[in-house]
């Protein structure tokens, strides 16, 4: 009789928190000081303001991106869909004269049927992801181009409220992201779904032998990847008041990074979105710290590709010593 699956056994929680957050603590707070004494402009309030009300965007898709990640998925569409989602949204409020609900619906919908096309086809015929979603990311940027022609759609103040309202400085949206990260967490760490996720990732013949379903984890997780990505456009689209064909570009390796960097495993069964987030600070402010410097753009991806295998690096070595080896 094969035995019901059993995650290995966690070590003391002092010393999970001090393995898992110490080092990224750490990191962000390096980053800070370094470009604080680099220059003097950087460690001010206005600097934190602009860098968290910069990142929503990155924060959701990194959100939905580290629940397929959990689950030894990937998705390098999410570019491209954020793209797609927005080119909807502005043509159904310029040129289709849809009202502001109808659009926000339509951009939702998008987004939502592109997660639940990644997700069916790749259970479906047991496609691996990687390829599924290469393929989503040159048809939806392909529909973000046919829908709006090639041309920028310039929305203007119709959309401009739910980007522009703030709170005590913090936009909505990044306070909403802020929100979804929680629930996220959350789900993760209490919800029974959170740990069919890890147990599908860790081993998904072992999570089916233990009565779950992978096919139908698979699917929702993309479909949750699929609606935090239309969220994320119409964040964006508010932002600029415009919708590009082009948004989004890159943004599936700024995820992937920002997950990475967070500690979650490429190879599934483990990653936490809290530790996510920091990863998409650290990123944030490695971006806002060379700008105000001075780098060029080719140093800046220089130094956060560079970054990101040090992630790497630093992660094998905390692997180890949460399992009581250097």
């Amino acid at each position: 009789m094969t035995a019901a699956f059993s995650p290995p056994a966690a070590p003391p929680e002092w010393r999970r928190w001090l393995t898992e957050y110490l080092g990224l603590v750490a990191a962000l707070g390096l980053l800070i000081l370094f470009f604080s004494l680099a220059t003097r402009h950087f460690f001010s309030a206005d600097t934190f303001r602009t860098i968290a009300n910069q990142i929503p965007a990155v924060m959701l898709v990194a959100t939905g991106m580290t629940l397929v990640l959990i689950v030894a998925e990937i998705d390098l569409s999410v570019g491209s869909v954020l793209g797609f989602c927005g080119a909807v949204l502005g043509v159904a409020l310029t040129h289709w004269q849809w009202p502001l609900w109808a659009g926000l619906t339509a951009a939702m919908a998008t987004g939502v049927v592109c997660g639940l096309f990644n997700g069916a086809v790749s259970v479906r015929w047991r496609l691996p992801s990687f390829i599924v979603t290469l393929g989503m990311m040159e048809m939806a940027r392909g529909g973000a181009h046919a829908v709006t022609k090639s041309q920028t759609q310039y929305i203007g103040s119709a959309i401009e409220g739910i980007a522009g309202t703030a709170v005590l400085g913090l936009t909505l949206p990044f306070l909403l992201a802020l929100l979804v990260v929680v629930a996220a967490q959350v789900t993760l760490s209490h919800a029974v779904f959170g740990r069919h996720l890890f147990a599908v990732g860790a081993n998904e013949q072992a999570a089916r032998l233990s009565g779950i379903d992978p096919r139908r984890v698979k699917v929702i997780v993309f479909v949750i990847s699929g609606a935090l990505v239309a969220l994320a456009a119409i964040i964006d689209t508010s932002r600029f008041q415009s919708a590009n064909p082009n948004a989004g570009s890159g943004l599936e390796l700024q995820a992937i990074a920002a997950a990475v960097i967070g500690g979650t495993s490429l190879m599934g069964g483990r990653g936490s979105v809290v530790r996510t987030l920091f990863g998409v600070l650290i990123i944030a402010v490695l971006n806002s710290g060379l700008a105000a410097v001075g780098a060029k753009d080719e140093i800046k991806r220089l130094v956060t590709g560079a970054v990101i295998v040090a992630a790497v690096i630093v992660d094998y070595y905390r692997q180890r010593l949460g399992k009581g080896r250097v």
